[in-house]
């Protein structure tokens, strides 16, 4: 019997956030789409971010950005 795992690079992204240079670690959710965007305040200066997440359809690991919101 075959196990199919998640490998972690697909479990969890990274980005650095643009106001206090931290990089930060946030959880992935393949299952919400190929292209996902979504506001979240950096949890160490508070300066909301909009996260982008992009998964390619090979399975490879996710591209993860953050820009500040306008």
């Amino acid at each position: 019997m075959k196990r199919h795992r998640t490998t972690k690079a697909l479990e969890e992204g990274r980005y650095v956030c643009d106001a206090c240079g931290e990089e930060i670690v946030i959880p992935l959710d393949p299952t919400a789409g190929h292209l996902q965007e979504y506001v979240e305040d950096c949890p160490v200066c508070c300066h909301p971010l909009v996260i982008h997440v992009e998964f390619d359809e090979d399975g490879n690991a996710p591209r993860v950005w953050a820009e500040a919101e306008e």
